[in-house]
């Protein structure tokens, strides 16, 4: 796959990125120490762009989440607030370790995004289908992974949901995918930089193709990380342009 110029989020402005790094950095602390104890790196990453459920509603939302105006302006972001805001602080934690590459195996239909309930129920509420807000994007384009702790990478496996697949109503499921792109080996600190200063790290990019999509669909991030058998995954919503 050929690098391409990082497309990133809207960037933040210097007082909304204090106000984050502020608010991360406290509610960090608990999941942090837990983390250490058990052996694995806090801060790792996840699709930044088309943005992952999570990150999405943490870069919308992370210095606002408590407005009561998130329930009608971006519904499956309330939820999942209310469900469990480490969900959305915790953005880059969303992994499961020692799956050997069966990730089928690892991760039930109806739990994908979740990565089969990995950390209990904090991740639960990405499973729900809904209005989820999408990344309008082409039939071919860039998937930019965020790597924050520069593990590099096994491989990343990038999937599109087939035609007539419904994100509105319907949990994912392996089958609703179709590959769309794979990686080779990424050695650890490669990357471009990843364009928001608040997340540090490197950024990985894919060129995906997705012929034939048209409307809302679900991208299916999978990243075998290098340093270990510890596989990130994420569900990013977007929109391919009507025929």
């Amino acid at each position: 796959m050929s690098a391409q110029s990082l497309r990133v989020p809207r960037p933040s402005s210097p007082a909304r990125t204090a106000l984050r790094r502020t608010l991360v950095i406290g509610a960090a602390v608990p999941i942090a120490l837990t983390t250490v104890f058990s052996g694995s790196a806090f801060a790792h990453g996840s699709t930044v762009d088309p943005a992952s459920r999570n990150y999405g509603c943490w870069e919308r939302w992370g210095d606002d989440f408590q407005n009561p105006d998130m329930a009608d302006e971006d519904p499956m972001c309330w939820q999942a607030w209310q469900a469990d805001s480490t969900a959305m602080w915790n953005w880059n934690g969303l992994y499961r370790e020692n799956v050997g590459g069966d990730h089928r195996g690892a991760i039930p239909d109806g739990q994908l995004c979740s990565a089969g309930r990995t950390g209990g129920d904090r991740y639960a509420a990405l499973d729900e289908p809904g209005p989820w807000k999408t990344t309008p994007v082409d039939n071919e384009f860039t998937a930019t992974v965020h790597d924050q702790a520069r593990h590099g990478a096994d491989y990343i496996r990038i999937f599109v949901t087939e035609q007539g697949f419904d994100p509105a109503t319907q949990r994912l499921a392996w089958d609703d995918l179709e590959p769309a792109a794979e990686t080779g080996t990424i050695p650890p600190g490669e990357g471009s930089g990843s364009g928001d200063p608040s997340l540090g790290g490197a950024a990985m990019d894919v060129d995906v193709s997705a012929p034939g999509r048209t409307g809302d669909h679900i991208v299916y991030m999978i990243w075998q990380a290098s340093h270990y058998d510890q596989v990130f995954y994420a569900c990013s919503d977007v929109s391919f342009p009507e025929a």
